[in-house]
């Protein structure tokens, strides 16, 4: 199953998501420039549980490379779509976990869900000497905590049989948990020393989990409600996918759109995709200028079709975010 994109709407730009996926590229680059088989490198700035636990190996390394290990671990890959799929995780699960956090406290939620992702793997694999990278386990802190904050949202998947791709909306506490659940199952089963951190991707998700419910707890920042008039995003997204219901013994269908203020005021042109079973349309919707909260959209024809012919309508009801 390959993530395309989540139906959770974010209103602010996740500028940290955005910082952290820069940095990780720019790891990346030097990496490629030093090699991506230098074993020196990882053993340098990897996690290697055995640095902490095995004499002969800790003895080569400093007290501050064995703290400074447990931070830049979390930016390393091994390859290229090691590097690749981590950051596409980022971007489809991190924007709306850094709204609910505020950008600040999502910087912090991120690098603590790492952390502990490789005190997970340490604690776990005590005396392992085989070198840990990667962000997979600061992200399974993201993907943990959007499990628990947006369990309902819709995860749009693709699923390749032979060489035809389906695509499927599967709800996010199904998607996440059942991606939880194998990891479990692999690091427990035969697949424990296939060379993956399992523990370490365990470990992160359920540091999301705990710091979601940690942060329940914690005052709003003044600072982040600063920031939030910076970030807020003018423009929703081009595309969008259009939940449809009916009522009974009727051939018109119901949705919504999502436009933002601006767009409200200039009008603007979207792409709609509305799921039916395996099959996504796309349809172009144009919002006039000066439309209201609340104001419906008639999309003439794209109803039920119902016997004798006759096909309804659909009505999509506009949402503003951000409304003034």
């Amino acid at each position: 199953m390959i993530p395309i994109r989540d139906t959770q709407l974010s209103t602010k730009i996740p500028v940290v998501t955005y910082f952290l996926m820069g940095i990780n590229a720019i790891v990346f680059v030097y990496q490629l420039q030093t090699g991506l088989g230098n074993q020196v490198f990882f053993y340098s700035y990897g996690l290697v549980p055995a640095k902490y636990t095995v004499q002969d190996l800790s003895r080569h390394f400093s007290f501050s490379n064995q703290i400074f290990s447990l931070l830049t671990y979390m930016f390393l890959h091994g390859g290229f779509f090691h590097f690749l799929g981590n950051m596409w995780i980022l971007y489809i699960f991190g924007d709306n976990v850094e709204e609910h956090f505020g950008s600040l406290r999502f910087l912090g939620f991120y690098l603590i869900c790492g952390l502990i992702s490789g005190l997970s793997h340490l604690l776990l694999n005590p005396m392992s000497m085989v070198p840990t990278i990667g962000a997979s386990g600061a992200i399974a802190g993201v993907m943990g905590a959007y499990f628990l904050l947006f369990p309902k949202s819709k995860i749009l998947t693709v699923i390749p049989i032979i060489i035809i791709p389906f695509f499927i909306e599967i709800p996010a506490f199904i998607f996440l948990g059942l991606w939880f659940l194998l990891q479990f199952l692999n690091a427990t089963g035969s697949n424990a020393g296939a060379g993956i951190a399992w523990w370490a991707h365990i470990g992160g998700f359920i540091a999301g989990l705990v710091l979601v419910l940690l942060n329940k707890k914690l005052p709003q920042s003044s600072t982040q409600q600063k920031i939030n008039k910076f970030t807020i995003k003018k423009r929703t997204p081009k595309l969008q996918m259009i939940v449809a219901s009916s009522v009974p013994d009727s051939p018109d269908l119901f949705g919504e759109i999502h436009i933002s203020s601006l767009e409200a005021i200039i009008g603007v042109k979207k792409m709609i995709s509305i799921p039916w079973g395996f099959y996504k349309s796309l349809y172009r919707v144009k919002v006039p200028p000066g439309v209201k909260q609340g104001t419906r959209l008639r999309l003439s024809g794209m109803g039920k079709s119902m016997p004798g012919g006759i096909k309804g309508d659909m009505f999509l009801k506009v949402k503003i975010k951000n409304a003034i």
